[in-house]
């Protein structure tokens, strides 16, 4: 028997700064929100929809994160999915929510990102270092240096990949 899978991957740019909180037990919480773009054909032309997802990450280094997680910032967020359920106090009606869990945030871009930069050091990582939660630097391939995971132009396959 099969086992559930509860998994998701994003890259996209966040909407507004990052809001610090803290739950009963002390730990920090921050609640951000992205927007990823995909595009779509409709008829002879492709045209850009954007979707938008709320994300919650809850970690002892959230409280130092917060300052670089800024809108316009471009991030790479693993996590799962989490529905929250309440009654409209109004109307009575059930409501629900889906919220993106953050187990990891990754920033992406570097000092010229679009928000021109936010004042972490690139640590000899070009265009696009980036860092992880926790201050860890994120391996993001340069130029000719393999795929990027990330859809970007990492250079691609090398040509003599058997498939």
């Amino acid at each position: 028997m099969a086992s559930d899978i509860n998994s998701v991957i994003l890259v996209g740019r966040l909407t507004r700064d990052a809001e610090l909180s803290y739950l009963p037990s002390g730990t920090a919480a921050l609640a951000f929100s992205i927007a990823v773009n995909r595009s779509k054909k409709e008829g002879e032309q492709w045209i850009e929809e954007a979707n938008f997802f709320d994300i919650s990450y809850i970690s002892k280094s959230a409280e130092n994160f917060k300052q670089y997680l800024v809108k316009g910032k471009q991030v790479a967020i693993q996590g799962s999915l989490k529905q929250d359920r309440w009654q409209d106090k109004e109307s009575g009606q059930n409501r629900s929510k889906i919220k993106i869990m953050a187990s990891s945030v990754q920033l992406l871009g570097g000092r010229s990102d679009s928000n021109g930069g936010s004042g972490y050091g690139n640590s000899g990582y070009q265009g696009g270092g980036g860092y992880q939660a926790g201050g860890k630097p994120a391996y993001v391939p340069q130029q000719g240096q393999g795929p990027d995971p990330y859809g970007g132009d990492g250079g691609g396959f090398p040509e003599d990949v058997p498939f």
